[in-house]
């Protein structure tokens, strides 16, 4: 895979966790925080928009979706500092660059199989 083509894959990656990440969140908000019902409208969109750009990664394999993982991974961290306002521990960067670098790995053996 070439380096546009990384780039691009990974910012779908990026764009996909969010749509998840947003979408199991707003229900959250609605059970566990006293959220309007209204939550829940968005919250189907949101996941409709996570299975839809699902469609546009590279391959629908496990390999394609263990990287997705890696990238998950670092989203939800973020997500948890910026939205959550959690200070993130260097345990959380540790796990965090390690599943990048197993991510890394995955997509080293993309060459021969997509």
């Amino acid at each position: 895979m070439n380096t546009l083509g990384l780039l691009q894959t990974s910012a779908l990656f990026v764009l996909t966790a969010v749509a998840e990440i947003v979408g199991c969140y707003l229900p959250y908000l609605w059970l566990k925080k006293a959220g309007s019902p209204w939550l829940l409208l968005p919250a189907a969109l949101s996941l409709a928009l996570f299975a839809w750009l699902l469609t546009l990664h590279p391959a629908a394999s496990g390999r394609v979706y263990a990287a997705y993982g890696g990238v998950y991974i670092v989203v939800a961290l973020l997500w948890l500092r910026w939205v959550d306002g959690i200070t993130l521990q260097a345990t959380d960067w540790l796990g965090a660059g390690i599943a990048l670098i197993g991510m890394a790995i995955i997509v080293s053996g993309w060459k021969a199989a997509i």
